[in-house]
């Protein structure tokens, strides 16, 4: 049996000892605590010389891993004479503690799908982390580092990697000289201000850096408002560690150093191991063979959470703005001072907030899917309004939308969302998507899904239409604005759930091209096209409006027929709130919106409480699921991501909402009611044989 022993500079009351089988051979592993009594940890090397296999020096300060050549081996100097006056191999555990860091963020972010994607990272110690530094860069660029206020007591962050190296290089060494140090002894006030900085940053960050050396001394002002919800990378998390961070908070805990063992042993140990496994001196193992060594073991990173319960949060970011003037009324202000000025005084409002930056309207938080994911997100609000987008040519939008995509990245987003006319003007996002260093969708997948199942749901509790189970809808429906992005899915879900479709467009060598194409996927409906829908509006026991958004009028809703279910997906909307009060006998619904799971918080965006637009809920699956790529954008939509979206909504918890209307949301009773009248007006000389 072959010997390890581990001589720390920790606590003698930490002790242990026990045997395990590593690379198929037998060892015993001994654990000795000097109390940071270096003239007893010599001794105990000595006295272990000859008699273990492989020495292992735990709790010392490892060597910076970047800065000159005296800064980068002072702390290791110690080890390596006494490597050279003994024959039994000694190590830090330093080789290995610089591979696991790279094979542990490359391996979760692999596994988890981007898991550091945008992520706002805070180093405590950029100097002694720069391993995983380097490997984060490849995946934020939200990087702060504090070792100017921490080594140096100078109120400064730094926010790169290359800027570190600049630190690195000379920088640090003259800090040293500066009388920073004392000063800030001196005066408290310094002290105080640089513990405030530190806090703000550690609150700011989704991910918080912490050296093994001296953990306690980096966190022991930390408390649940700068740690709680945090993901901190470490080595090493004894169970004392994990219990610090789950007093305070901490989601997951990513231990660089992985568990091979019965119980959590530092790097010195493991490569100890390796060493005495593989019959090598400390200095003749590569980088190489540890890798091999981490992969056939299957040395994975420990993943902890402290709760006990598995937790992940995705971001995401949705561009918002206001729809008319009456949306500019909202703010108090504004409201204010156009109750007594000319109507001139809101349409210059209206220009001028056009012009402003994009700005966070309201944090998202609370959405948890059924699988344990969470996502939170902001709604970034540039100030146009569908008239102001329109007045200018779209570059004038997508400036701000690209603001925005940079924005929502500087936060950590790692998606992003067109609401409303964002997605409409231009090219309908493709500029945007290959312009932005953030992944796009417009939502309209999952928006032609939501209004589908809005439509289908208000058919059957309208209950005006025989529904049977596994067999066609016995009505007629009609899509308006059909060869249009959202319409030309909606017209092939439809065609799969009704007898009777109709095409409805302005184009009609499109209208027969979507025809024909629908046909090949659902043969045994019947289509028709029209480039005059007025003509069928009277039979229609189903409608959806999904025009271009121009404002035009595309609907004579006086000729529907009485008890038709109008779903307006259009935006702007195709009907205004005048014309749906000239038909109580109608049910006009705004689309689908869906619930979102979980219990999520925002500011008030017009509708219900935990209820979102359909393309803002694509967002939010997309992000849950960790899917951070371009999905939706352009004017055609594929049938496949609309079936993908829908399939991963329901996974994730998403239903659909309470229908809302032009005042608001339905309820049983408002439905009934215009039930009701519908069946009035069909009684009606002149009605029964239209209905």
């Amino acid at each position: 049996m072959k010997q390890i022993v581990s001589i720390n500079l920790g606590a003698s009351k930490d002790d242990y000892e026990f045997e395990t089988e590593f690379l198929g051979q037998q060892f015993n592993i001994k654990r000795f605590g000097v109390n940071a009594d270096m003239e007893k940890a010599a001794s105990l090397v000595l006295k272990w010389d000859k008699k273990a296999d492989a020495i292992g020096i735990g709790n010392i300060k490892f060597p910076y891993g970047i800065g000159p050549k005296s800064l980068v081996s002072k702390h290791d100097n110690t080890i390596k004479i006494l490597g050279e006056k003994i024959q039994t191999p000694v190590t830090s555990g330093n080789a290995l503690r610089d591979v696991s860091f790279e094979w542990a963020l490359r391996f979760i972010n692999h596994r988890f799908t981007d898991y550091f994607k945008n992520s706002k990272a805070l180093f405590l110690s950029g100097m002694i982390n720069y391993k995983i530094a380097k490997v984060m860069e490849e995946y934020t660029d939200n990087l702060t580092f504090a070792d100017p206020l921490l080594e140096n007591g100078i109120s400064k962050f730094i926010h790169s990697v290359k800027s570190l190296e600049t630190y690195a290089r000379g920088t640090n060494e003259i800090l040293q000289w500066l009388p920073t140090k004392r000063l800030t002894s001196s005066f408290v006030s310094i002290k105080t201000w640089n513990r405030y900085l530190l806090r703000k940053a550690m609150q700011k960050a989704s991910i918080i850096v912490v050296p093994f050396y001296n953990f306690y001394e980096y966190l022991k002002e930390t408390t649940l408002e700068e740690l709680g919800g945090k993901t901190i990378i470490t080595s090493t998390a004894y169970d004392e560690r994990v219990e610090f961070l789950k007093e305070r908070g901490v989601d997951v805990i990513i231990d660089t150093t992985p568990k091979i063992l019965q119980q959590v042993v530092g790097a010195n140990v493991i490569e100890a191991l390796i060493i005495a496994a593989l019959g090598k001196r400390q200095n003749s193992i590569h980088d190489d063979d540890l890798l091999e060594i981490i992969s056939l073991q299957k040395m994975d990173p420990r993943i902890v959470y402290p709760s006990g319960k598995e937790k992940r949060v995705n971001r995401f970011a949705f561009v918002i703005h206001p729809l008319s003037q009456e949306f500019l009324k909202k703010d108090k202000t504004v409201d204010f001072l156009s109750g007594f000025t000319p109507p001139k005084f809101m349409d210059a409002v209206e220009k001028i907030i056009a012009y402003a930056p994009p700005w966070v309207y309201s944090k998202v938080t609370g959405i948890k899917s059924p699988t344990g994911v969470e996502a939170e997100g902001w709604l970034i609000s540039v100030g146009g309004t569908p008239k102001q987008m329109l007045s200018h040519k779209p570059e004038f939008t997508y400036t701000r939308l690209l603001q925005a995509a940079r924005m929502a990245k500087r936060m950590g987003a790692q998606i992003m969302g067109l609401g409303a006319f964002t997605k409409v003007v231009g090219d309908a996002g493709v500029t945007v998507a290959k312009k932005a260093d953030i992944p796009i969708t417009t939502g309209n997948s999952y928006s032609a899904s939501g209004a589908l199942w809005a439509a289908a749901d208000a058919v059957r509790r309208m209950g005006l239409i025989k529904v049977e189970k596994g067999r066609k809808i016995a009505g007629k429906t009609m899509v308006l604005g059909a060869t249009g992005a959202i319409g030309s899915v909606c017209c092939r879900l439809l065609a799969k759930a009704f007898q009777e479709v109709i095409l409805a467009g302005r184009n009609t060598a499109k209208l027969l091209a979507l025809q024909q194409s629908i046909l090949d996927e659902t043969p045994d409906v019947t289509l028709k096209v029209t480039t005059k829908p007025d003509r069928y509006l009277s039979d229609m026991d189903a409608i959806v409006t999904a025009t271009s958004g121009q404002g035009k009028k595309v609907l004579d809703i006086m000729k529907v027929k009485p008890g038709c279910v109008i779903t307006d997906v259009a935006r702007p909307l195709d009907l205004s709130a005048k014309d749906v009060a000239k038909r109580p006998d109608v049910l006009v619904i705004e689309s689908g919106e869906i619930e979102l799971p979980g219990n999520p918080e925002m500011k008030n965006i017009g509708l219900p409480h935990k209820v979102a637009y359909a393309c803002l809920a694509e967002t939010i699956v997309l992000a849950l699921e960790g899917r951070y790529e371009v999905f939706t954008i352009g004017r055609e939509i594929e049938w496949e991501k609309v079936r993908t979206i829908y399939k991963l909504g329901l996974k994730h918890g998403m239903k659909l909402a309470a229908i809302s209307g032009v005042n608001g949301v339905f309820s049983d009773e408002d439905i009934l009611k215009v039930k009701d009248l519908a069946l009035k007006a069909r009684a009606k000389p002149g009605e029964e044989q239209r209905a």
